[in-house]
């Protein structure tokens, strides 16, 4: 299969501009198309819709991306490992991060990586719900999360502490817990998907943060969006200590049942399908954030005194 080619269909996708990603390939608008249609032919689809402004992916160039994705990242590995691919690293990453983290983590440190590595294009999404790798065609995505799916890999950022906090205001007015138990009688905030989570006391003993046993609930699917209705008296909420140290340690919030933590096996991973050559471009991320943000999550994660 002409790989050229597939980078051309590459291209086009992520601009929706054939011409476009034509010129940046250098190659002239009819040459472009030409290319096109012979990859087409040989795949047996059309892959492409066209109209006179733009194109639009077809169900089966929907399917096919990723693969072809995966080809050339396929391509670029090998060739690296020859010596033959130019020490430069270039072409666009798709990486995907939960908004928060992203925002106090690595938002400031991203000047530096695109500093580095002039010839990436970094195409970040941040989201709190946890965006299929595979059919958003992702690169490499960070979760806080139990590394739990089979068909991904990945390499541990830092440990992911969960507290219960709840502002002194509301604590002041429904009172403090005084055991997991007591959590039934009051106000919880639900994170997405309303899934009860698992405490660790002391001696190991396992409770339950359920929201679903409250008298009071409120659902969020943004972490920033809940810390902010914690800090405002919305009720009890779960946190990474990452999000909330800095409220806890200036008395926006305040810990709830001190002596007991969300599930112990939780962590922040960079992850990537298992299937995927892991590409230079990649592995360039993945380095640079070890480097310069794992440190920065370990303190938070761990802690600060008096926290």
């Amino acid at each position: 299969m002409d790989t050229e080619a597939l980078r051309l269909f590459v291209l086009a996708a992520e601009k929706r501009n054939i011409s476009a990603a034509g010129r940046a390939l250098g190659l002239a608008p009819a040459v472009s198309s030409a290319r096109l249609a012979k990859l087409e032919q040989t795949v047996g689809a059309d892959l492409l819709h066209r109209t006179t402004r733009k194109v639009a992916l077809s169900i089966e160039g929907t399917e096919f991306l990723p693969f072809a994705r995966e080809i050339l990242a396929q391509e670029d590995a090998a060739l690296s490992a020859l010596g033959r691919r130019e020490h430069v690293i270039s072409g666009r990453l798709r990486f995907t991060a939960p908004s928060t983290f992203a925002q106090l983590y690595i938002a400031p440190v991203l000047p530096l990586f695109l500093k580095q590595h002039p010839g990436i294009t970094l195409d970040l999404h941040l989201s709190d719900l946890q965006l299929d790798l595979i059919e958003g065609s992702y690169d490499l995505a960070l979760r806080n999360t139990v590394m739990a799916d089979s068909s991904l890999k990945g390499r541990k950022l830092s440990d992911d502490t969960r507290v219960l906090c709840a502002a002194p205001e509301y604590l002041s007015e429904f009172g403090m817990p005084r055991t997991p138990e007591d959590l039934d009688q009051h106000r919880l905030i639900a994170f997405r998907d309303q899934t009860p989570r698992s405490l660790v006391g002391p001696n190991g003993a396992i409770a339950r943060f359920d929201t679903r046993a409250a008298s009071g609930r409120l659902i969020v699917d943004d972490g920033l969006s809940q810390k902010i209705a914690t800090i405002h008296g919305a009720g009890i909420s779960l946190n990474s200590l990452w999000s909330v140290q800095n409220d806890l340690r200036e008395g926006r919030l305040q810990k709830v049942l001190p002596d007991w933590r969300g599930e112990a096996d939780s962590a922040l991973w960079l992850i990537y399908p298992k299937a995927n050559v892991l590409s230079p471009k990649v592995r360039a991320l993945i380095d640079f954030l070890l480097k310069h943000v794992k440190d920065n999550a370990d303190l938070a994660t761990a802690g600060s005194p008096g926290i």
